[in-house]
């Protein structure tokens, strides 16, 4: 199966679409994607082949996550992704243990918002959501139970001060899952320590997030964190979330006269 993949992939590969992905993702020396390869087929054309191989074994998902080429691992997530929704309560607690250790090969911005707030964010959210109801019902686990440890946003906090970038990204990027559900504070609590953060891909997604909770949850709740966090924010963070503000509103933020 993992070899009609691989067939089914060479065929649509693109050299030239491979060459200015080589430059998109920032692959020379010293970049964020230094040293990635790619084969050339388009995004919508890697999702199509993980669709038709959605049931493809676990253990030739690892191999395909693990491979040097970009597209065979953005298909590997995609799978991921796939078998996560498609999945038992076992089965996506598998899924999200496998995701958390292998973000070594989850290493660029494409591979981690394709697949964080699907996986990480999607296991986290259930938590918390099983963990209210327990507590409204007053369950109490029985001694034959295993018991699930709510880790939301123990766990993303300290992804988000990891010295990996893209695990720092996935800490972010998770919450979108909450934000969607119109439960944003966990995004403000991991967009706080990484205000500080030094790369810009950082910046842009946690202004992305912040925009979010704006569209999601509500304009008040972002201007409240804006108001006591922009004069200290990324440039480019603070621009990524204000952007759907009035002009007006805008220019004040930018010119720091809020």
């Amino acid at each position: 199966m993992l070899k009609q993949l691989r067939i089914d992939l060479k065929r649509i590969s693109n050299p030239l679409r491979a060459q200015h992905s080589k430059r998109f993702f920032k692959t020379g020396p010293g970049d964020y994607g230094e040293g990635d390869i790619f084969l050339g087929p388009s995004v919508p054309e890697c999702r199509a082949i993980a669709r038709r191989y959605k049931d493809l074994p676990f253990s030739d998902v690892t191999k395909l996550l693990r491979s040097r080429y970009h597209e065979e691992r953005l298909i590997a997530l995609f799978i991921l992704v796939y078998k996560f929704q498609a999945g038992d309560s076992n089965q996506k607690e598998k899924i999200y243990n496998f995701y958390l250790k292998s973000t070594k090969y989850i290493n660029n911005w494409d591979l981690v918002d394709s697949s964080a707030d699907k996986i990480v964010g999607a296991y986290l959210l259930d938590q918390r959501s099983d963990s209210m109801r327990s507590r409204e019902a007053g369950d109490r686990p029985k001694k034959s139970a295993r018991v699930r440890p709510f880790q939301s946003p123990e766990i993303l906090l300290k992804l988000a001060k990891s010295p990996n970038l893209w695990e720092r990204r996935i800490a972010i990027i998770s919450t979108y899952k909450f934000i969607k559900n119109g439960q944003c504070n966990t995004t403000l609590q991991i967009a706080k320590p990484l205000l500080s953060d030094k790369h810009d891909l950082i910046h842009k997604a946690v202004g992305w997030m912040l925009r979010e909770v704006g569209k999601h949850c509500s304009e008040k709740i972002l201007t409240e964190f804006l108001n006591l966090n922009y004069r200290s924010m990324p440039r480019t963070a603070l621009r990524y979330a204000i952007e759907h503000f009035p002009e007006p509103k805008r220019r004040q933020y930018i010119d720091g006269k809020i």
